[in-house]
């Protein structure tokens, strides 16, 4: 029997995929509608491997979060009991090339999906059983010194235009919280890692240009730290956040896995140049290029998730070397899957955003 029908935005991004995959298999008494506008880093086909039996509880929507008469037509009809909200333009780069598609998405588009979702609840009479969730990023907060972590008290001090778009978002989704009653609850996590990443970021593109011995692209000296979480783990906190999160609460959820760029880049060569028989002057770390700095480039980001650990009972299950390991051999086993994504939109993307630096 069906408990809980999930309403998941941007299901079908590199997050979105994995926590709708896990819940499909862990859950067995959850239904998910996927609804996502499908841009160059969404992929329909993240789903086309599970057994008919978890695909009777999935659907996928083809549609966008700023399409109002959308939403109101699939509330009406579909009585949600979550909206889990991962849809987002999240790609740093991109948003200062082209900062107002992250404002329409991310801005606008949270907006407009919280403002379907309070009307639906509302109309339904406020049920006790709904909750929207909202997930954001440890990069609102700016950037640390060499000390210190990010807390769900740390002031919002976004770098990027990106960043900024997710720091409005929260705003927003807070005051729905505390102006109308719409049980809003917001997680803000840090670098997710695993399958189904879309290669623009830094462990899928470096993974994919050692195969390929391919220039890998370092920004400045390499030396900004990230706080490194894998996505099955971070997909299990928000399973904790549903079942247990309190409304109008904040909850970081971080990976304890502290490592400089450089040190990924260097750990992911000396991997895979022994899966790849690679040694001496064949050796991956000679692919190693140091590229201009990004502007406003966060020098660390470091996440506190006790609140989360005491409060819900959640810690992250997986160890760095061992999950970043199987990341590796995902994607070295799903070539398939890779050449699928590298459009020549992205192609292009990388083209001009790392050769020309």
């Amino acid at each position: 029997m069906i408990e809980k029908k999930l309403l998941v935005t941007g299901g079908a991004g590199f997050i979105g995929s994995n926590f709708i995959r896990h819940a499909l298999l862990s859950k067995d008494n959850w239904e998910i509608v996927n609804l996502d506008a499908i841009t160059y880093a969404g992929n329909p086909g993240n789903f086309d491997d599970l057994p008919d039996g978890l695909k009777k509880r999935y659907r996928l929507i083809h549609g966008n979060i700023k399409d109002k008469s959308l939403l109101k037509r699939l509330f009406d009809k579909e009585k949600f009991d979550v909206v889990v909200h991962f849809a987002a333009e999240s790609h740093v780069d991109r948003s200062i090339v082209g900062p107002s598609t992250f404002v329409e998405t991310n801005v606008f588009g949270t907006f407009t999906l919280l403002e379907a979702a309070l009307k639906s609840w509302e109309q339904n009479s406020r049920p006790d059983n709904f909750k929207f969730l909202h997930i954001s990023t440890d990069e609102v907060y700016g950037s640390l010194g060499s000390e210190g972590y990010f807390t769900e008290d740390t002031p919002y001090d976004p770098s990027s235009p990106y960043s900024a778009s997710k720091a409005a978002s929260d705003h927003f989704a807070n005051a729905f919280c505390r102006t109308y009653g719409l049980p809003v609850v917001i997680t803000n996590c840090s670098n997710n890692y695993g399958p189904y990443q879309f290669p623009e970021k830094l462990i899928p593109l470096i993974i994919l240009n050692i195969m390929n011995e391919k220039e890998l692209p370092v920004y400045g000296d390499g030396k900004n730290i990230r706080d490194w979480l894998f996505v099955i783990d971070h997909c299990e906190a928000l399973f904790r956040v549903i079942d247990r999160g309190i409304p109008g609460e904040q909850y970081n959820i971080g990976g304890d896995a502290e490592y400089q760029n450089i040190d990924i880049v260097n750990l992911l060569c000396d991997i895979m140049d022994k899966k790849l028989g690679r040694s001496g002057n064949s050796r991956s770390r000679r692919l190693i290029k140091f590229v201009t700095d990004r502007p406003g480039h966060d020098r660390r980001y470091a996440i506190d998730a006790s609140k989360i650990k005491q409060e819900l009972g959640w810690e992250p299950q997986y160890d760095f070397n061992d999950a970043i390991k199987d990341t590796i051999d995902w994607y070295m086993g799903h070539l398939e899957w890779v050449n699928s994504v590298q459009s020549g939109e992205y192609r292009k993307w990388i083209e001009v955003n790392y050769n020309n630096r």
